[in-house]
């Protein structure tokens, strides 16, 4: 399928008065902040040359009330075009669905399709669904701008590239251009077309088969939001086209594919672009991939092979495990020819599915009644969790490419969820109820990401069951220093008359410096005749830091018949992790137990007393001691209480923690500035320039860090940084062009770095002109034939033709310098007229852009009184 654009030049633009309205096209967009708070991001186009310019916006939210959005960001762009970003947030009351409106006076003159367009107030809406039960929601994005160009009886393709970074589903359908309050317009039709026009529901194609008449035309488009089968969201695009007239024919495109890979992969294809025409081809791309926060996509043109009507370039994405999700990424390619009067591009897509990759085998630690399931942590750090599968007898289940998670067919069963990356173990007891021995059970391990999308599963692991003896019941940390002690006890062995065991008995004791007791060590021994001794004392211990673990191995030890009893199973110390924060500190109970802990007690040391005060008590494994002061060590103990039954007993326990202390800290970054900058184009620098209006935020700062990104995808690297609160403003002069983006950061007293302000982009300073008028004659004056201006021009390929078509001059000089003469030759050509195409290479926003120039250079080379006007 192909679409078209046609170059214009600006003097299209100044047949529109001064004065005229302004508003072309646009959408509105919405990132949640939390349970009801929203960012709004509103996009407009406008017409630079109008007056009607809006530095703020009303937004009417959809619950009775309305507030301004400030205007954040302008991008100048060509044609007298302006890309204006509008931010501002809004509490919503309580869940719900409301449709946000935004208005604004007036649309452009001269839209066919909307009557009297120029008196029609132009207004955007989204919808939002509000609903905790599906969890937070922020609005697609839309990549490829509601703008674009169309020729007269040729199929036109528009997709506005969406991407939703929560990775929902989107669909797409037609529907009314608004007007005030949101109200579809009175008497708007579809553009009219041969054919058809119509939007892919899956894709977001935008077909039109095909103009029928030239004029400006705005077609508005549902991008909308699915989560569970329930729709959560709908953006209304307004987008303008301008149908022109045209005979060129389109590039075609081969190459494109869809696949499943898993994340790490590196996915490298080639599309390559031909031209029937012969004109020399322009290849973009845009999509998902390329916007992703880490190793976003490339798309390299292969210069070295392209040549008139061919061009190559390569796709390659190394992707990694921030780009797992449900949904498939769409990526579209372009191929743009270069007519000197009208361009015609070819679209295609690409579905890339990124899979998570299995974890790594789980380990079993069976129990008489129950297994332990442990595994490494993924390597996925944006893992948020695991699901934990069981059954019995092994599969040999073999995914294919694109299924994650574990089909039911396999017979595998969910029995579990953990919540953390970090969190590896599971402990199977069927619930309480127990695992009944004689089978095998087999586990496998899913991971699970953000969007709640699944990793391939793991291989694998099945274990039958084993008796547990003996069984411990207290690891109790009862002296706190570099030779502490732990208490470790355990429950009497009974029945020892079936194995037949008479003794006397050996109770042997080991220690591991971790939770899971790996490369145990024995620390002692307990002889004994009747098993009555179940408690050890470890003394000489270092208390202060790590968790331990404790088993104990019972043997008959009887001369020449010495044997263990039963399975030994393991138990750790509690350890109260620590993490400080601002003027609080978190504490997370790091323990591995066969019991049932079901409250805490929290102690803290008291500084004037030297004793350690009761200060909280809780049931859940995370406590938070808060309104503490920052840059003050506070030591903390733990009391746990617990359960266990065994041989249908009830034992209860209470066991004392190791001692952890840390400091609250500061790490709340202070608030982001504002920011604004201006090209000097003459000068050849960047005036930058940032603010804080809030007075507590102000007083917070130290300092700031100034960024800068070439292009507007780019990476962005600190330019500068200013130590004083007071020093907001800087000239700033890149390296290639004024071309570029900004943002700011403020900095305080703690190092603490806030979030980017807003960025602000440039692209003023596009102009490379080719004069007209040329008099090589040696009268020392514009004897070089040079163009008005070359800062930002990386190079370009100017050729130069006489009235017969033989070429008399070429070069890539950006300065052209062009004597006059023969190139090859020292003959000066004759006066008279020539032609030129000139393929200029400029550093823009999107980074090294192409375009084509083509004109006349009247030479006056003799001593006649010509008189030649520059145009």
């Amino acid at each position: 399928m192909k679409r078209l654009v046609i170059i214009i030049g600006s003097f299209l633009y100044l047949a529109f008065p001064l004065l005229a309205t302004h508003n072309r096209a646009g959408e509105i967009t919405l990132r949640q902040l939390d349970d009801l708070t929203y960012e709004i991001t509103i996009t407009t186009f406008t017409y630079t040359l109008s007056q009607a310019d809006r530095n703020r916006l009303e937004v009417q939210w959809g619950d009775n009330t309305y507030s301004y959005a400030d205007r954040k960001s302008i991008t100048k762009l060509p044609n007298f075009y302006q890309k204006n970003i509008y931010i501002t947030q809004h509490t919503f009351p309580g869940p719900g669905t409301y449709s946000i409106v935004v208005q604004d006076p007036n649309r452009n003159l001269g839209v066919k399709n909307i009557p009297n367009s120029v008196n029609v107030i132009f207004s955007i809406k989204t919808t939002i669904t509000i609903n905790p039960i599906l969890g937070s929601n922020s609005t697609p994005v839309l990549l490829n701008p509601p703008i674009d160009r169309a020729a007269l009886g040729q199929i036109f393709i528009h997709n506005p590239a969406a991407y939703d970074p929560d990775g929902d589903s989107i669909s797409y359908r037609l529907t009314v251009c608004t007007e005030q309050d949101g109200k579809p317009i009175d008497g708007y039709t579809l553009p009219p077309y041969s054919d058809t026009l119509f939007v892919d529901a899956f894709t977001g194609d935008l077909t039109w088969i095909t103009p029928v008449d030239t004029g400006i035309y705005n077609i508005a488009m549902d991008v909308e939001e699915w989560r569970q089968g329930v729709k959560i969201g709908n953006i209304a695009r307004d987008m303008q086209i301008e149908v022109y007239n045209t005979d060129n024919n389109a590039p075609a495109q081969t190459g494109s594919r869809s696949v499943c890979i898993p994340a790490g992969t590196v996915l490298t294809f080639n599309i390559i672009a031909t031209d029937e025409d012969l004109d020399s081809i322009l290849q973009s791309a845009s999509g998902g991939p390329f916007v992703v926060e880490t190793n976003p996509a490339t798309f390299t043109v292969d210069q070295a092979t392209a040549r008139r009507g061919y061009s190559r370039a390569l796709f390659e994405w190394k992707t990694n495990c921030s780009h797992v999700r449900d949904q498939y990424y769409t990526t579209i390619f372009k191929a743009e020819d270069n007519n000197p009067v009208i361009s015609l591009v070819d679209i295609i897509n690409a579905s890339i599915k990124v899979m998570g990759p299995p974890p790594g085998m789980p380990a079993l630690i069976p129990g008489s009644n129950s297994i332990t399931v442990t595994w490494s942590p993924d390597t996925c750090t944006n893992v948020t969790g695991y699901h934990v599968y069981r059954r019995i007898g092994p599969a040999g289940y073999v995914p294919d490419s694109c299924t994650s998670g574990v089909p039911p067919e396999t017979g595998y069963v969910k029995i579990g969820t953990l919540n953390s990356r970090t969190d590896t173990i599971f402990f199977d007891d069927a619930k309480g109820s127990g695992l009944e021995q004689g089978n095998e059970y087999c586990y496998v391990i899913a991971s699970i990401y953000p969007d709640g999308t699944l990793s391939f599963p793991s291989p694998e692991a099945c274990s039958p069951l084993v008796a547990g003896s003996p069984s411990l019941i207290e690891v109790s940390v009862t002296e706190h220093s570099a030779n502490g002690i732990i208490r470790v006890a355990w429950v009497r062995p009974e029945g020892l008359d079936t194995i037949p065991a008479p003794g006397p008995y050996e109770y042997i004791i080991y220690r591991s410096n971790n939770l899971l007791g790996q490369d145990p060590m024995q620390i002692g021994t307990i002889n004994t005749t009747n098993l009555d001794d179940t408690v050890y004392i470890d003394s000489d211990v270092d208390t202060r830091t790590f968790p331990y673990s404790y088993r104990v191995e019972l043997y008959n030890n009887e001369p020449g018949k010495r044997f263990m009893i039963g399975t030994p199973e393991n138990a750790s110390s509690l350890y109260p992790r620590l993490r400080g924060e601002d003027n609080r500190v978190v504490m997370e109970m790091v323990k591995s137990v066969p019991w049932i802990n079901y409250d805490y007690t929290i102690f803290r040391l008291n500084n004037s007393s030297g004793e350690y005060d009761s200060i909280g008590f809780t049931t859940e494994t995370e406590f938070v001691d808060d309104g503490l002061a920052n840059n003050v060590e506070y030591c903390y103990r733990v009391t746990s209480t617990g359960w266990r039954i065994l041989d249908g007993q009830l034992y209860e326990n209470a066991n004392f923690s190791h001692i952890n202390c840390t400091m609250p800290v500061d790490s709340f970054p202070p608030c982001p500035p504002s920011i604004n900058a201006y090209s000097l184009c003459d000068s050849g620098y960047n005036h930058v320039f940032w603010w804080i209006t809030d007075d507590p935020c102000y007083e917070d700062v130290t300092g700031y860090r100034l960024y800068f990104s070439p292009t507007s995808g780019g990476e962005f690297t600190r330019i500068a940084e200013f130590f004083h609160r007071n020093d907001t403003s800087t000239n700033h002069t890149p390296e290639q062009s004024l071309t570029g983006c900004y943002y700011v950061t403020a900095i305080d007293s703690f190092q603490n770095e806030s979030v980017p302000s807003v960025r602000v982009c440039l692209d003023e300073c596009s102009n490379y002109v080719l004069p007209n008028v040329f008099s090589p004659n040696n009268d020392g004056i514009n004897d070089l034939y040079i163009p008005l201006r070359t800062a930002y021009v990386e190079r370009v390929h100017m050729k130069i033709f006489n009235r017969w078509g033989l070429l008399v001059f070429e070069t890539e000089d950006p300065d052209i310098n062009w004597d006059g003469k023969i190139s090859g030759t020292g003959n000066l050509v004759s006066s008279g007229v020539y032609y030129y195409i000139c393929d200029v290479y400029e550093y823009r926003l999107s980074g090294l852009e192409a375009y084509a120039l083509t004109g006349f250079i009247y030479v006056y080379s003799g001593d006649e009184n010509d008189v030649f006007i520059e145009k």
